[in-house]
């Protein structure tokens, strides 16, 4: 790989995130030395074999990975895994590595409001970026599409319902789908964004209620929606072995915007793109298969 490449090194390369970004960069016309940040490098570089990217070991657990992997690297493409909560003990001496080994900007995946929800870590993670002096691009996206093949789809598939604790709140939603055409945009010439926010949502808001009634005409089967008991969403989790810190970000996402200003919906997609965002219809029909 010719040195006068710019190196970018893309965290969480084999999850839904991470995936999209590889696979939106495959079609995108740059000059970027990629390289994905796997755990393990002998079973992860497998997965993403189609890509043809370089590897190496990064794993956010294990603060020795990260200087290493840091190395040479211009550009860090960098996101929060939901098991991650210890904010101090890992992004803080992850980002004090990214200053030591000079990376000249950061593209952090955060979440749609963020400046409002100070006591989330994306808040806490975001904060640190800043103070660094490192520039950044902080991503916005809204409430993930992919939550119902990931998260929410044993729920789906074994009882034909949405359970979750959210009310009638509406919420926007984003493809991950986009999030990789967006970031792939962004590393086309970073110059562009530098200390920029995005917000990155569809155009129609939904609540779960809405959203059942999509899946249910795109699936061809009844699919409810049950707007849960904080007390029973919390045991009925903990049957499933779900551990409390991974609850407690359910609840925080799910709960709380029932007291929450709806969030907004934005252009920012397209205006990046130039496509129009992925609808949640159409990735019910994309995703037919898995969630049956």
């Amino acid at each position: 790989m010719p040195t006068s490449l710019t190196k970018v090194l893309i965290t969480g390369a084999t999850g839904n995130v991470g995936i999209a970004v590889l696979k939106a960069l495959q079609k995108s016309t740059h000059l970027l030395h990629i390289i994905a940040g796997v755990r393990d490098i002998k079973s992860d570089s497998k997965l993403l074999a189609e890509f043809g990217v370089d590897y190496v070991q990064f794993d956010f657990t294990d603060t020795l990975t990260y200087k290493s992997a840091l190395q040479n690297c211009e550009i860090l493409f960098l996101l929060r895994p939901p098991q991650i909560t210890d904010i101090q003990n890992y992004f803080k001496p992850l980002i004090k590595a990214a200053k030591d080994n000079h990376v000249k900007h950061i593209i952090f995946l955060s979440v749609q409001g963020v400046e409002r929800s100070r006591f989330i870590p994306h808040h806490k993670i975001e904060t640190l970026i800043t103070a660094s002096g490192i520039p950044y691009t902080f991503l916005r996206p809204a409430y993930f599409m992919q939550n119902f093949s990931t998260t929410l789809r044993q729920e789906l598939i074994k009882n034909k319902r949405i359970y979750l604790p959210a009310g009638n709140a509406k919420f926007t939603l984003v493809d991950v789908t986009d999030i990789g055409n967006v970031t792939a945009k962004i590393l086309e010439d970073i110059s562009l964004h530098h200390n920029k926010a995005y917000e990155l949502t569809s155009r129609i808001k939904l609540s779960f209620k809405e959203m059942a009634q999509e899946l249910s005409r795109g699936l061809g089967i009844n699919i409810a929606y049950q707007s849960a008991g904080l007390f029973s969403f919390y045991f009925a989790k903990r049957k499933e072995k779900l551990t409390p810190s991974f609850i407690l970000v359910l609840i925080m996402l799910h709960y709380l915007p029932r007291f929450q200003k709806e969030p907004a919906v934005t252009d920012c997609i397209k205006v990046i793109t130039g496509i129009e965002p992925l609808e949640f219809e159409q990735f019910i029909s994309h995703n037919k298969s898995i969630l049956m």
